[in-house]
């Protein structure tokens, strides 16, 4: 491969309604993106034209937007999608068909959901002048009928994300421990599950007890979360296939899980997974999903992005919802989109629309040499908060007092994974030489 390439990385591009292309702020992201040889981005919405089936609970809101956002995508120089993420499925198998041949019959190079396991899973190939670039796509974030399925020689498969699943165990003293035998053996709380064990359909853990469906064990006080050991190992072979295939190998992973309440915070079972995909020879771990900002750790000299945030948020613009989306803010046919939205957020003062942070992220360019990343320059965008519904959540070049801001928030959120931030003329610099030296 060519000497140096370089990526410039984004994190969630919620995106409902088509862009301003005479917008002088947008046209400066689109010539910084233009810049780089790999342009990613996660792509989190469903593309149809509501023609598909709502399915009965969504990721939040139903994501859906027209086939023609993505000209816009391609408009702002994108190259890459990553589109495995929690709400793949809110239109239901229909709508994430319709999303693929969208996709598909527009060439897009796109990863994570598919029409089986196999599809879904499979690394997706980025040819440039220097250098083949392979993308695996994952979610930790989903329903259980999110999961793409199998495809055996009777059977087909299901379409699906790649999923990424984990368990919570959680330890207590012995007092509380006993309470909670007292809970289950008073309550009809896991009757099915006691059945299953009885009749012997299920075996009996030695060392933990499930009540509720969640999993305890004793010991100091507190929550450990694990990857799934199946899922991941099937995901690394699939690294493991990329390393040999291409020159660059990035891992996409939409998490929303968090360590207790702290947003910005990865669960405990991203920070063992980002280990090791960079173990089977990735050399980037980028992470989306809590729609803030978290920090990067460096591991064996790779970047691990635990979360960049939003690109475009356009959360609060799908121009239909279905009857449920109502029925949760009890709210009838009679009532639009912007009612649920204003109902939902309390004419925003709550909810994400009432949090600037999701609307403050960074644009990531790495430059890699010799198929290594060097350097890292976190390029500060805001998404326009404090505008009106039908202009926030497009993104713009960050004024110097909040670039500043947005800098000194990840560069502190990376302290504790020993990552060392500095800012040159408003850009955050990470260097991988001299973290390595400190």
């Amino acid at each position: 491969m060519n000497n140096e390439i370089r990526m410039a990385i984004t994190g969630d591009s919620f995106i409902t309604q088509r862009l301003p292309r005479d917008d002088e702020s947008l046209l400066t992201i689109r010539d910084l993106l233009m810049r780089a040889d790999v342009r990613f981005t996660n792509f989190e919405t469903t593309v149809h034209n509501f023609d598909a089936y709502p399915s009965a609970a969504s990721g939040g809101t139903w994501a859906a937007s027209r086939p023609s956002i993505l000209k816009d995508l391609r408009w702002l120089n994108f190259n890459l999608l990553a589109c495995a993420n929690n709400h793949s499925l809110d239109w239901s198998h229909n709508g994430l068909l319709q999303t693929i041949h969208y996709l598909s019959e527009e060439d897009w190079i796109f990863a994570g959901i598919g029409n089986n396991l196999s599809d879904a899973g499979q690394p997706r190939y980025l040819e440039t002048k220097k250098g083949r670039v392979a993308l695996i796509s994952a979610t930790a974030t989903f329903e259980n009928w999110h999961r793409a399925g199998e495809q055996r020689p009777d059977v087909i498969g299901r379409p699906g994300v790649n999923p990424l699943g984990h368990r919570a165990i959680h330890y207590v003293p012995d007092a509380w421990m006993h309470v909670l035998k007292q809970i289950d053996q008073q309550t009809d709380i896991d009757a099915k599950a006691n059945l299953d064990l009885a009749e012997g359909f299920k075996s009996k853990k030695s060392d933990s007890f499930n009540v509720g469906g969640a999993e305890f064990r004793l010991g100091k006080p507190g929550t450990s979360t694990l990857m799934d050991n199946k899922d991941a190992e099937r995901i690394g072979r699939s690294i493991r296939e990329a390393s040999r295939q291409a020159d660059i190998v990035l891992v996409s992973v939409h998490s929303h899980e968090m360590k207790g309440m702290d947003k910005e915070q990865p669960a405990e079972f991203i920070r063992q997974f980002a280990r090791f995909c960079i173990d089977q020879g990735a050399q980037a771990m980028i992470g989306h999903g809590p729609h803030v900002l978290r920090g990067i750790e460096l591991y064996k000299g790779c970047p691990i992005f635990y979360s960049l945030g939003d690109f475009i948020f356009q959360n609060d613009t799908v121009e239909r919802q279905p009857a449920e989306f109502y029925d949760i803010y009890h709210l009838d046919s009679g009532n639009t989109p912007a009612d649920g939205f204003d109902a939902r957020s309390d004419h925003g003062r709550k909810g994400l629309a009432a949090n600037p942070k999701v609307y403050e992220s960074v644009i990531a360019t790495m430059t890699l040499r010799n198929g290594r990343v060097e350097e890292i320059q976190l390029t500060p965008i805001n998404m326009g908060f404090d505008k009106p519904r039908s202009g926030k959540g497009r993104p713009y070049l960050a004024s110097s007092s909040d670039g500043r801001r947005i800098i000194e928030r990840i560069k502190k959120l990376s302290e504790p994974f020993g990552t060392k931030i500095s800012i040159r003329e408003g850009i955050g610099c990470v260097s991988i030489k001299e973290n390595q030296l400190s």
